[in-house]
């Protein structure tokens, strides 16, 4: 090895830190929840989703961001449920109300689609995509609000404000892990 080895070994570690390169941490690490959910606006949200599911300390990074868009999975898909069952038991309310919420539980519906896109493509290694997908997810209770907004009788559901803002925050740190990844 030259005397000079050890000033290139300094130089490309300059360059790569000045150019933040991916996170890139070796599977099995125990911190590596809690690393990476502090680079999330919702720590608490971030770790408490991560250590329910079983496989998550044996995951690395793009596995975790996979992980948390499988909760923003289920909250969408409980919300549509929710929204569909509420459609049922409206009896005398308004058509217009009915098809506000039919059309909300379609919104969380195209969530979960645009959900399991975002996983496709984290396995093709797609990440522009999959951040896109879920930004897409993210925007989809916005319009399900919007439809509200649109006709000042109707009030938007109390119950839909704990679970519009409980998507945003997991689609939020989805987006955060899949920063992590680099593009």
């Amino acid at each position: 090895m030259s005397s000079s080895s050890p000033f290139l070994l300094l130089f490309l570690l300059s360059i790569a830190l000045h150019f933040h390169q991916p996170l890139v941490i070796v599977s099995g690490d125990t911190d590596l929840i809690q690393r990476t959910c502090k680079c999330t606006k919702y720590y608490d949200l971030c770790v408490s989703s991560l250590k329910s599911n079983p496989t998550s300390p044996k995951a690395d990074t793009k596995s975790l961001a996979m992980i948390m868009a499988g909760v923003g999975i289920a909250n969408a898909t409980a919300t549509a449920s929710f929204l569909s069952s509420k459609v049922l038991n409206i009896g005398n309310d308004t058509s217009m109300r009915k098809a506000i919420i039919k059309d909300c539980a379609d919104k969380y519906s195209y969530a979960v689609n645009a959900l399991q896109s975002s996983i496709q493509d984290l396995i093709a290694e797609a990440n522009d995509y999959a951040y896109m997908h879920v930004m897409a997810a993210a925007d989809y209770p916005n319009a399900c609000h919007n439809g509200f907004k649109r006709f000042p009788g109707l009030a938007y559901p109390p119950e839909l404000v704990a679970r519009e803002d409980g998507l945003k925050h997991i689609c939020d740190v989805v987006l955060s892990i899949i920063n992590l990844l680099g593009w």
